[in-house]
């Protein structure tokens, strides 16, 4: 009886480990898998405007919009009011499908290669890859911040383009504006809708 126990036991624990590590997803094959969803959709024989919402349903799947909000609002967020957080989110998350789908879609058919990749703790994985070079354009080092603390969902947290972090400069760019308004998270408010609605 102990015997058949163990081995059911046995059983369980083998079961549970492997369907908990098969459904991990690697950072670089997420990566991978992301730029070749957004290939697909570019070479896509459809409008601008088309394309610019397939992005927008990649990007809420693929990037932890909250979590790069609240890294761009930088030290503002422990100073604003609960109902101002809940509006800048909201404002952020159009702002930044907006941005991110009307920038990409300009382009034709990226190639991009990931060529390694670099855990840094349980949470970030660093993924390197490379904007293949064409005829108008050098080649470009694209560094992938991969958000990992769940593993069988990994999100974009930063893009690091030849070094220079693309949330991080958002980040600058909002301070800059709260601090020439007299600190008032209003401006960066009207900025954000400013930018949605043109």
């Amino acid at each position: 009886m102990i015997k058949k126990n163990f081995k059911i036991l046995f059983f369980v624990v083998f079961y549970l480990y492997f369907y908990t590590t098969s459904n991990a997803i690697e950072p670089d094959v997420f990566v991978q898998s992301t730029v070749n969803r957004a290939s697909l959709t570019l070479s896509k024989d459809i409008s601008k405007k088309e394309k610019m919402l397939e992005l927008q349903e990649l990007a809420r799947d693929t990037v932890d919009i909250n979590g790069i909000g609240l890294y761009t609002l930088g030290k503002y967020r422990k100073e604003i009011t609960e109902d101002q957080k809940k509006k800048y989110s909201e404002l952020f998350e159009n702002y930044f499908l907006k941005s991110f789908s009307s920038r990409l879609s300009e382009y034709s058919n990226p190639k991009i290669n990931v060529v390694s990749k670099d855990k840094k703790n349980d949470k970030y994985t660093i993924v390197s890859s490379i904007l293949v070079a064409t005829k108008d354009r050098p080649e470009v080092k694209i560094d992938w911040r991969i958000y990992t603390k769940n593993p069988e969902k990994p999100l974009i947290r930063d893009l690091i383009i030849e070094g220079l972090s693309l949330a991080r400069t958002q980040k600058e760019e909002f301070a800059s504006i709260i601090k020439s308004n007299e600190n008032n998270i209003e401006a960066l408010f009207q900025n954000l809708e400013k930018f949605i609605n043109e």
